[in-house]
């Protein structure tokens, strides 16, 4: 029986077709690894995200947690979902194997993930977020460290959290206000309070890791004060051993539209809800070397942006297989070329509209699936370079590609999540179907790990100008091979390598122009277009890559793929078209909109 969830054929065609990731294992750090190992690794997250992750992803978003003042209540469920992923000892999957890990290629390991997220995307959300934390614990963190908090992590033992925004500064880290004072011991003591943290308290697991941002008094103003500390709820003896509650202390539960099964809180730190020793503050740990705290953290905040438009990848993927199932089962109407009333009704998925919403459902999620794998694809090259400069390579698509992979899924799959409603009708936006809550949910990812308008910026501001604009030529040439395969093969290939590569071509001399004009606030004042626009030529690069991969097979999956690339580039890849214009003249109708004119 085909799942609801994802498509395994699509995932099978682009690991093991396109991107074949069976020969990942040619490389040293994947050499005790097999594609039987691979397929059993995504049927194992399969069989997980049916039996433990999908079955209460309703009640979880009707039941969210709760906090009575001294403890938090979530259902049971989820700590039984929890302890499925830790028994099959896969948390920490990719990780190397002195640290229990498995070293299996993060381009499977997202594939894997990807079932947690389509099935209950909240549950997943606490593995996600210990998985990053046990990642740059294990980059930058002491050895003591990684004993004390990475292993029980991936264990399942613990969990943890990232704790970065604070009421009065949002995004804007350089404002935060939480401070690190040290003692005598190395140790520290935090003060200041964070919000919008996921998975901040619980009793899911022993103990909760927190990673916060703060400064140390007397540091360098800004960003470059900033520095990285380990909170945890419990202190943790020498031995391993859970000593005294922390003064990590539970203001208040945020109350969300979507994601609502995880924990969303405000945590004071140093409040005196808890005094460790007897001394003010909560007791911190030092990661790495004062005010280089994120640097350290956007280890973190890049792992997680690709998980963010996974996540939505996932969302978007779910809703576009329940609504293409209704589809196919809701009978209603007629063809428009049928005069008579008697005659039965039809399939709705047979009606021009409906098929034109599931082709763009299919268009955007199985092109930002592909994208997302690309990038762990990238990452795994990056762990297991066969040469510096395949390494370099790697590193600057990657760069360049990280805001596109959060932003575009989680703009695009919530596009998708809205047609999977309309596909429903007005049983779409009642309760007793999925797809209401699957758009609540991924409504939150275009906020999640920072805004359209902060990728935007990165994207543009940074990542298309580093190293004399070094990671926008790594993408032009990476586009430009596929290009070039394509026009070799000749047919619809050609014709469609040919229109990218004009459009392409436009988008580099407009971004040549924008920076050469001088005017960098107006070349800046319409990012979020620029980053709409880029992205739409990444996924149609993407539907170019997956159109090679299927050449000259046959059957319905491959015939549907080469649909999808047509509509995207027929009915997606022009609308960049106006975008590049606006962006080249550099219009300032935002810039010059005076506030109190609105």
């Amino acid at each position: 029986m085909k799942s609801d969830l994802l498509s395994r054929r699509d995932l099978d065609f682009l690991l093991f077709e396109w991107l074949r990731v069976d020969e990942l294992t040619q490389r040293a750090r994947f050499v005790e690894h097999s594609r039987e190992t691979f397929a059993d690794v995504l049927d194992l997250f399969e069989q997980l995200a049916t039996r433990y992750f999908a079955p209460h992803n309703k009640k979880s978003d009707a039941c969210e947690p709760s906090f009575d003042g001294t403890s938090v209540t979530v259902i049971g469920e989820v700590k039984e979902a929890l302890d499925a992923v830790a028994r099959a000892g896969v948390l920490g999957m990719t990780m190397d194997y002195e640290l229990g890990g498995a070293q299996l290629p993060v381009t499977v390991g997202q594939a894997g993930t990807a079932w947690l997220s389509a099935a209950n995307v909240s549950t997943a959300g606490y593995l996600m977020l210990t998985a990053g934390n046990a990642n740059l614990l294990a980059t930058f963190g002491a050895p003591d460290q990684i004993d004390a908090y990475v292993r029980p992590m991936l264990a399942g033992r613990f969990s943890g959290t990232m704790c970065l925004s604070e009421t009065q500064a949002g995004s804007s880290l350089a404002d935060i206000t939480t401070r690190a004072e040290p003692r005598p011991d190395g140790s520290y003591r935090l003060f200041g309070s964070k919000m919008w943290i996921s998975g901040g308290d619980h009793e899911l697991t022993d103990n909760i890791v927190h990673l916060v941002l703060a400064k140390i008094p007397g540091g360098p103003p800004g960003t470059k004060g900033i520095s990285l500390f380990i909170v945890p709820k419990f202190l943790v003896g020498p031995d391993g051993s859970l000593g005294e509650r922390n003064d990590v202390v539970l203001a208040g539960l945020n109350h969300k539209m979507g994601f609502r099964g995880i924990t969303n809180t405000v945590l004071n730190f140093g409040e005196g809800g808890f005094r460790p020793g007897g001394e003010p503050g909560a007791v911190g740990y030092l990661v790495g070397e004062p005010h280089r705290g994120l640097t350290y953290m956007f280890h973190m905040m890049n792992e997680a942006r690709l998980g963010v438009g996974m996540g939505a990848v996932a969302l978007g993927y779910t809703g576009y297989l329940k609504s293409l199932e209704y589809a196919r089962q809701r009978p209603q109407g007629r063809p428009v070329t049928a005069k008579d009333a008697s005659t039965g009704q039809v399939p709705i998925i047979d009606h021009p509209d409906v098929k034109r919403m599931l082709l763009a459902q299919k268009a955007y999620v199985e092109g930002a699936l592909a994208l997302l794998l690309y990038c762990a694809r990238l990452v795994d090259v990056q762990h297991s370079p066969t040469s510096d400069e395949e390494r370099d390579s790697a590193a600057s698509l990657l760069d360049i590609l990280t805001p596109v992979a959060k932003s575009w899924p989680s703009q695009w799959c919530l596009v998708a999540n809205d047609l999977a409603i309309q596909v429903h009708g007005g049983y779409g936006y009642t309760r007793e179907y999925d797809v209401e809550q699957h758009y609540r949910d991924n409504r939150l990812n275009p906020i999640h790990e920072g805004t359209h308008g902060i990728q935007s910026l990165d994207l543009l501001g940074r990542k298309v100008v580093q190293r004399g604009g070094a990671n926008l030529a790594a993408l032009g040439a990476a586009i430009a091979a596929t290009v070039s395969s394509a026009t070799a093969i000749g047919g619809d290939p050609a014709q469609l390598a040919a229109q990218l590569d004009t459009s392409w071509q436009r988008l580099v001399e407009v971004t040549a122009a924008m920076f050469s004009s001088g005017d960098i606030e107006a070349a800046l004042a319409n990012s979020v277009i620029y980053l709409e626009a880029f992205g739409h030529h990444v996924i149609a690069w993407m539907w170019l890559e997956q159109l090679l991969a299927a050449h000259g097979k046959a059957g319905d999956f491959y015939d549907g793929k080469r649909q999808a690339a047509r509509f995207f580039f027929g009915y997606e890849l022009p609308k960049t078209a106006p975008q590049l214009d606006l962006l080249a003249r550099l219009d300032r109708t935002t810039l010059e909109m005076h506030t109190g004119w609105f």
